[in-house]
């Protein structure tokens, strides 16, 4: 007899899209700079999707992060990404 475990579901800031939180991105900002979580604080989630298209996501990660700087954040945002995978 297989065991249904319960798998934590989180949403996307920029779709509003709710999935496995294994599958998303967690992020979060720091006085205005964005990073990857570190395990503490507060922080959001980003889908593959909504990662793969820059011009939907910088809106959601300016009204996240609170921060004038667009080209800053995308910039940071493109190197996690990059470490990531």
């Amino acid at each position: 007899m297989a065991k249904n475990f319960h798998q934590p579901t989180r949403m996307c800031i920029s779709c509003r899209e709710k999935d496995i939180q294994s599958s998303l991105s967690r992020l979060q900002c720091v006085d205005g700079e964005l990073s990857s979580f570190d395990g503490k604080g507060r922080s959001f989630y980003l889908c593959t999707t909504c990662l793969a298209d820059t011009k939907k996501v910088s809106k959601s990660l300016m009204r996240q992060c609170r921060s004038g700087d667009k080209d800053k954040i995308m910039n940071k945002l493109k190197e996690i990404i990059t470490d990531d995978r």
